[in-house]
């Protein structure tokens, strides 16, 4: 089993920040895939579904951002899934918006979801690193990562949760790079034709 876990803060006033990309594109994973309702289990919310064939868990911890990893734990030692098998997805401060990136282990940048999660688990398990930018100040952050995305950001961030959602069996399968490539040409702004230099007679 393979499990799928999406970071952010439950509750309605959370919904669309940016600190929520990782429910965002967890949400459109379940729905795309036509997974079985979501049940509240494991301290958070959990739906089961299969794609291209391997089956997978979708959680998203219901314990606030700092406390995610009692969630992932707990989950993880109840279907004894390995860690290599949790792909954690995330927003990400040092990347800009439009961007992915897939890695495998690391620190946790200041993250408090990876933080927590790390302290339960270790930190061998992938991370989808969703980019959301960086407001340029330290002090900026809190307040910047807990706001939703500004009107001219909501078009780009719809196509990267759409697209991670759709092309999520490569991931699966292994193929981390053919992933992140299918989500760069999702995102790159359509190419100009060459002008047409032909005259009518």
């Amino acid at each position: 089993m393979i499990l799928l876990v999406g970071l952010g803060n439950p509750g309605k006033g959370y919904e669309g920040n940016r600190h929520n990309f990782g429910f965002m594109a967890v949400d459109e994973i379940i729905r795309r895939h036509s997974f079985m309702p979501e049940r509240v289990r494991f301290q958070g919310l959990v739906a089961e579904g299969t794609i291209g064939g391997e089956k997978v868990l979708v959680l998203k911890p219901a314990t606030y951002m700092n406390l995610s990893g009692q969630a992932v734990g707990e989950a993880a030692r109840f279907y004894k899934i390995p860690h290599e098998n949790i792909i954690v997805f995330h927003d990400e401060l040092d990347l800009p918006l439009g961007k992915v990136r897939v890695k495998t282990g690391g620190g946790h940048g200041g993250n408090n979801g990876l933080r927590s999660i790390i302290s339960h688990i270790g930190e061998n398990f992938r991370r989808v690193r969703l980019g959301i930018g960086h407001p340029g100040e330290k002090h900026l952050v809190s307040g910047y990562v807990l706001k939703d995305f500004a009107k001219a950001e909501q078009s780009t961030a719809e196509t990267i949760i759409d697209s991670v959602a759709r092309h999520i069996a490569l991931l699966l399968e292994g193929n981390a790079s053919g992933f992140m490539n299918k989500l760069a040409l999702d995102v790159a702004p359509p190419k100009e034709s060459p002008a047409d230099t032909t005259k009518g007679n």
